[in-house]
């Protein structure tokens, strides 16, 4: 009841706002509302000389779940698909280096190297194992990792992940194929509407204030998301050769409309796995937590529960 009664003062607070003060405290009053509600406090750690920011959430002797955003994305993707689970797992959703309020040093975003960061992260929390989810890029971190560090990883979910050449090739990759620009890249204010037609089937209500603000935002980024993303083309990371090395029990949840990552990768991966379990989201794009939080949870809690009931060794 306590919790309810903070929920609806937030959003009170957060109309308020949406009447009187600017987009910037519009998207803050938002954000603090679905981290309220999902029982998310914001955390900051010092990790070989980054400075880490992350959500966490839920109790601290439950399971850990460490969420990992996409790439141009922060931990704000994850408290509406988050709530879902704090009252049992202890969640942490991480803003990778190189986005959101952590750090982003002149120095390399490859995915192996997103990698490293994580484990020393985990280390310096003091998290021996733990399931790992990601979107996009951070999916493809997510494989990774369980590849490198099996001993660490009770599950992995990947959704619409990167890393995998897909027999039919996303319009994403036809596009910067053919010499377009990237659309994961605003360069000016009226490209962010574009984006997110791009990335969602149905793309989330916002204000108009709030969709100019975020676009600018986008655009004042747009010269160090390039750079990022130029690295992960350059020194890309094929999971074909690392899936096999997973040992933990792995779901591939896809939106069947995914514009950025076709859904026939999962045609690649699930033979590659040794277990796999498949969920193909219809009229759903790119980022299921966002677009469909619920329904996402939904399936990804079936999911952990069909780990929880494996028998050991299996």
């Amino acid at each position: 009841m306590k919790k309810l009664l903070l929920s609806l003062v937030l959003i009170f607070a957060t109309a308020i706002a949406a009447l009187y003060f600017s987009p910037a405290a519009l998207l803050a009053g938002i954000r603090l509302v679905d981290r309220e509600m999902a029982g998310l406090t914001a955390q900051q750690k010092e990790v070989a000389d980054l400075s880490i920011h992350y959500y966490e959430g839920g109790p601290a002797d439950g399971q850990t779940i460490l969420m990992l955003h996409g790439f141009g994305a922060n931990k704000d993707n994850w408290p509406r698909f988050a709530k879902y689970f704090t009252e049992r797992y202890h969640v942490i959703a991480v803003d990778l280096p190189g986005f959101g309020d952590s750090s982003k040093p002149n120095a390399s975003y490859d995915v192996g190297t997103q990698v490293e960061r994580l484990a020393a992260f985990t280390k310096a929390l003091g998290i021996d194992k733990f399931h790992i989810i990601g979107n996009s890029m951070g999916g493809q971190i997510s494989a990774l990792y369980a590849a490198r560090h099996p001993e660490q990883i009770l599950s992995v979910a990947l959704l619409d992940n990167a890393g995998v050449t897909a027999p039919k090739p996303s319009e994403l990759f036809e596009r910067l194929q053919r010499g377009e620009p990237n659309p994961l890249v605003v360069s000016k204010p009226e490209d962010f509407d574009k984006l997110l037609n791009f990335v969602f089937v149905d793309p989330p209500r916002l204000t108009e204030g709030v969709k100019q603000y975020l676009a600018n935002l986008a655009v004042r980024s747009s010269g160090h998301n390039g750079k990022i993303f130029q690295q992960l083309i350059e020194r890309y990371i094929p999971l074909e050769p690392e899936l096999p090395k997973i040992q933990a029990p792995t779901l591939l949840l896809w939106g069947d409309q995914d514009r950025v990552l076709d859904v026939s990768s999962i045609d690649v991966m699930k033979p590659l796995l040794k277990k796999p379990t498949v969920v193909i989201m219809k009229d759903c794009g790119h980022a299921p937590m966002l677009e469909r939080p619920q329904e996402t949870a939904e399936h990804y809690q079936a999911f952990l529960d069909s780990v929880q009931n494996q028998p050991a060794g299996q």
